[in-house]
């Protein structure tokens, strides 16, 4: 139960510092799109709460923003954003548990593939929205979108996630796990 408390406290801690992080970019999109700044709580809280903890701030923290903001844009972009953080936080939340260790190569493993999951899970929701609006999304506007524009952002993730882990397992507030060998 005490466990159960402290994640869902930690869970709404990163779902605010969600909403509040996409004020540092000045609320212009276009460096929003490039740092990617509401990105780094949801995969913080998949790896630290769980996978279903992650899954669930990472769908509700775009939805919200957008509700109380204005930003990002409803539809198309929050919804997308929405199914695409819920990949985030659920992937790395599994993956990383899942981990025979969890180190930082493990924590770089999991997150490259969390990325790679949640960019496509983007796409293809993308390509749902759009087509059924009459809209067309095409191969050029997926790669731009998932990737070129995201470059800034990705490195930011890269370095700045796993330097947050390493100081929390430093500090013994999330130790690393090593399971032995039998």
């Amino acid at each position: 139960m005490k466990q159960k408390i402290k994640k869902l406290t930690l869970s709404a801690m990163f779902l605010a510092l969600g909403l509040v992080l996409p004020f540092l970019t000045g609320q212009i999109p276009q460096i929003g799109n490039m740092l990617l700044p509401m990105h780094i709580p949801v995969f913080l809280c998949g790896l630290i709460c769980g996978w279903q903890y992650g899954a669930v701030v990472g769908f509700i923290l775009p939805l919200f923003r957008s509700a109380v903001f204005g930003m990002p844009v409803f539809f198309p972009t929050a919804t997308a954003m929405a199914f695409e953080l819920m990949t985030y936080g659920l992937v790395a939340g599994l993956l990383y548990s899942l981990s025979k260790w969890q180190c930082i190569r493990a924590l770089y493993r999991c997150l490259v593939i969390a990325m790679l999951a949640g960019r496509v899970v983007w796409g293809v929701v993308q390509i749902i929205q759009l087509g059924v609006t009459g809209g067309g999304f095409t191969w050029q506007m997926f790669m731009a979108g998932a990737f070129l524009n995201a470059v800034p952002g990705i490195v930011v993730q890269l370095i700045l996630i796993p330097v947050v882990m390493l100081s929390l397992n430093r500090t013994g507030l999330v130790p690393f796990r090593r399971m032995r060998a039998y």
